[in-house]
């Protein structure tokens, strides 16, 4: 059960939700949940304990990835996890009140430009509570970025039709073989659905962000009524040079 509850903290902190709880007075939040550190610069997360027991927290970093789906994960602390210096590496917190973790980061040499996605752990050390011993843990996501040439390169690899209920979710499996996180959503992507040269529909994904050199989901709801076979076209805003690519599928 306790490492089922840090899991499920920390998959909520990570999904920019304000901090974790496990009842029974015992909370921990973050702010910010995400961070952005240009170059060699440093900010500032303030720690909350909105519980009624005093908190013991041990400040950790790892690396951050995100699945198909765009779930948070955990990864090992290599590549710009690495770059990431704070202090202090352990604070107590007493019931509401707060304390401040220092971040800062140094890119090395020669380090590619774009973004660098990795985590700052703050994880509670273990509390008995009615017999069971918990563990919180909130993820802030700290993006380095490296000056240099930025790159924005989205490949459409593949295109599938799921029918949930009456609506057809339409999923595109995008590549992001840029060195920039791509925001999915607004005028960035949409897909237009065509039939004999007629366009049936545009559709927009689900807001979810892509992590350079990686690949995810784009999530489109289908709520017409129109069956069959359709052209499917993939429109990126800013219009690459490459003519757009389309895919067959039935709805």
């Amino acid at each position: 059960m306790r490492h089922a509850l840090a899991a499920a903290a920390l998959t909520a902190a990570a999904a920019s939700i304000p901090g974790a709880a496990a009842g029974r007075g015992v909370a921990i939040s973050a702010s910010p949940l995400r961070l952005t550190l240009r170059g060699a610069s440093a900010a500032a997360i303030t720690v909350r304990n909105p519980g009624r027991r005093p908190l013991l927290v041990d400040v950790s970093r790892a690396g951050f990835a995100r699945s198909l789906r765009g779930r948070p994960q955990v990864r090992a602390a290599r590549g710009a996890a690495r770059w990431l210096r704070f202090r202090p590496r352990r604070i107590r917190i007493a019931p509401h009140r707060k304390a401040t973790i220092h971040v800062a980061a140094k890119p090395p040499r020669g380090a590619e430009p774009g973004d660098h996605p990795a985590l700052v752990l703050l994880t509670t050390r273990p509390l008995h509570v009615h017999r069971v011993r918990l563990r919180l843990r909130v993820g802030v996501i700290v993006v380095l970025r490296v000056r240099g040439r930025i790159v924005r390169r989205l490949d459409a690899r593949r295109l599938t039709v799921r029918r949930v209920g009456s609506r057809r979710l339409l999923e595109l499996l995008l590549v992001n073989r840029g060195n920039v996180t791509e925001h999915l959503g607004g005028a960035r992507l949409r897909l237009v659905l065509l039939r004999r040269g007629r366009t049936l529909a545009t559709l927009r994904p689900r807001r979810r962000e892509l992590l350079p050199r990686s690949a995810g989901l784009a999530e489109f709801a289908y709520h017409g009524q129109v069956r069959g076979n359709v052209v499917a076209r993939v429109e990126l805003r800013p219009a690459a040079r490459r003519r757009p690519r389309t895919f067959r599928v039935r709805l």
